[in-house]
């Protein structure tokens, strides 16, 4: 595949992972939305996943990180979506955390390759760029494992 092609595949995939995983975290835990949100969101991370080492291998000496980056959250991910066939409560807690996971990993992945090039991120030193997702996702991962620390999701309208 031409790297422009590799390229416009990687960028979409990340924009529908991006806007699916929210979709997923917001709706009810179970519903066909959620599933749906979440079957997309696992099929763009994968595209992410498998074409992050070819743009990495274009500047390996200095973009090596990515593809682990990218084998992390798809790792986490496939963790997350086969913890649904495990028995209650674990599994709706390692599902939310696998696929938590995976988003903080992604856009770590993002903000590491793209924060230094964006307007105003430009300015930050680069440890923020490896920081911040993880300093946001840590606590909303966090809200959410308590929210449905007992096996059963709440009552929310889908």
């Amino acid at each position: 595949m031409p790297l422009d092609v590799t390229i416009a595949v990687h960028v979409g995939c990340g924009v529908v992972a991006v806007a699916c995983g929210p979709g997923a975290m917001l709706t009810r835990k179970g519903s066909r939305r959620h599933r749906g949100f979440g079957r997309i969101y696992l099929g763009a991370l994968l595209g992410l996943g498998l074409t992050a080492p070819v743009l990495a291998a274009v500047d390996w000496a200095h973009r090596w990180h990515l593809a682990v980056l990218g084998g992390l959250a798809l790792g986490a991910a496939t963790a997350g979506a086969a913890a649904v066939r495990l028995l209650r409560p674990i599994r709706l807690a390692v599902h939310i955390t696998g696929m938590g996971t995976a988003y903080v990993v992604m856009l770590t992945a993002f903000y590491v390759d793209n924060g230094p090039r964006l307007p105003l991120w430009d300015q930050l030193p680069p440890i923020v760029f490896w920081v911040l997702p993880a300093a946001v996702g840590t606590p909303v991962l966090l809200g959410a494992l308590h929210r449905h620390r007992g096996g059963r999701p709440p009552a929310r309208p889908t």
